[in-house]
Parts: structure tokens; sequence; C-alpha cells
């Protein structure tokens, strides 16, 4: 698609904000008013329409895309992207170790244990730990707590969460990873620990590569948008 458009510019809107081209405030995917919470989601949404050539890439708008899944699917179902979510606290990453005799096992203590203990002391609750990979259900108070947690959120960090447990497979690092003073790459690293494991062992290639570079790019996007978002 050719650029349509020549100035970008953002604007108050009844406690909102908005992203206007040549004056026109723009709506979401879904054809909502483009409402966004913060001043900084705003201006950062507007930064993705300035940087755009003669040709518009799709690609580029990945917090315009999240902003437009907060407002279109999240907003109106709050209560379906909790559900869809929770599945991350029973069956998360961090829980499910190697056997303890194997190697693999004692980098997962190591790396995991400060991240699901920092969790617990958070939420007040207990995860199991598992080794091998037979599912074992987690408390239902647990589970009860993290839902509570989930459904403290709004749209616009449910968004994000569904982002980042995507990319994660854990509920306790995409929930870390929202905190204020979050390091991204020490979680993104965490969540990745298996799959490094195996490169240490047999190598990467350059595929692999570039699909983990998109994937933690993305990752990044989402914390970003989250940080945003609270203005």
């Amino acid at each position: 698609m050719k650029r349509f458009y020549r100035e970008v510019a953002v604007a108050a809107d009844d406690g909102s904000w908005r992203v206007t081209l040549d004056g026109r405030p723009l709506r979401t995917q879904g054809g909502q008013a483009q409402l966004l919470p913060s001043r900084a989601l705003a201006e950062a949404l507007a930064e993705e329409w300035a940087a755009q050539g003669e040709e518009i890439d799709p690609a580029a708008f990945q917090l315009r895309d999240l902003a437009d899944f907060a407002l279109d699917a999240v907003a109106g179902d709050h209560a379906g992207t909790v559900t869809a979510l929770l599945p991350y606290a029973e069956t998360d990453t961090l829980c499910y170790r190697a056997e303890p005799d194997e190697p693999l096992h004692a980098r997962q203590v190591e790396v995991w244990e400060p991240l699901l203990r920092a969790a617990e002391a958070r939420y007040d609750v207990h995860f199991e730990r598992i080794s091998g990979i037979i599912h074992r259900p987690q408390p239902a108070a647990t589970l009860a707590r993290m839902q509570a947690v989930l459904e403290a959120q709004d749209a616009f960090a449910l968004a994000a969460l569904r982002t980042l447990t995507n990319l994660t497979a854990s509920l306790v690092v995409s929930l870390a990873a929202l905190e204020p003073e979050a390091d991204a790459a020490a979680l993104w690293d965490a969540a990745n620990l298996e799959e490094d494991w195996q490169t240490e062992l047999w190598g990467r290639d350059d595929e692999a590569l570039a699909r983990r570079q998109r994937r933690q790019a993305s990752f990044a996007a989402a914390i970003r948008f989250a940080t945003l978002a609270r203005g």
C-alpha cells in the first residue's frame, strides 16, 4: 500500500489519546475508535506511522497491532482472555525440570528457582516442581490466586501477556516481564534455557538463529507496549 498521509500527530480525547493522520483520528482494524490509555503509547504508535516510507510495511506496526488486539479482542472478552492465559500457570515451563541426576537439572535450578521463588513471594502461592514431562496439577489455591492476578490486569496488559506467554510458555516469566524492574534479556534467556542448552551441545543453524531473533524482538515489543500503556 502506498503511503496516503503526510502528517502524523497525537491528540487528547476525553481522557484517552489518539493517533491522527493528517488530522483524522485512527480507528482500530476492527473499526473502533483507537483510544489509548497514555500519551506515551500514542506517541510510540505515531512513530510507527511516521517511520513509513513511500510504501507502507504492515510488519512494522507491532505496537499498533497489540493496541488493536487489546481494544478489539481483549476489552470485549476480558474473562475469555483470562481463561486462555490461566493454563500457562498449570503447565508453566519453569516448573518442569530434567531428572535430578542430569546436568540440565542443575542449570534449571540455578536460573529458574529465583524466578519461581520471587513469584511465590509476590503472589503468596506455591508452585509444584516436576522432574520429567509427566503432568502434575498445580495446587487449586495457586491457580485461584493466579486467576485473580490476571483478572486484575487491564486489556492492554492482558494483550501483552497473550504475546509473552505464547513466546515463553511461562506465566511466571510473562508476569515478571511486566514488572517495572524487569530484566527483559535475562527473562528471555530463562524462558529459552532448554533451547540454549541444546544449542550448546549441538550448535544452531542460521535459520534457527533468525527465528529466535524475531521471537525475541516480539518479546521485547510486548514488554515495551505494556510499559508504554502504563504511561
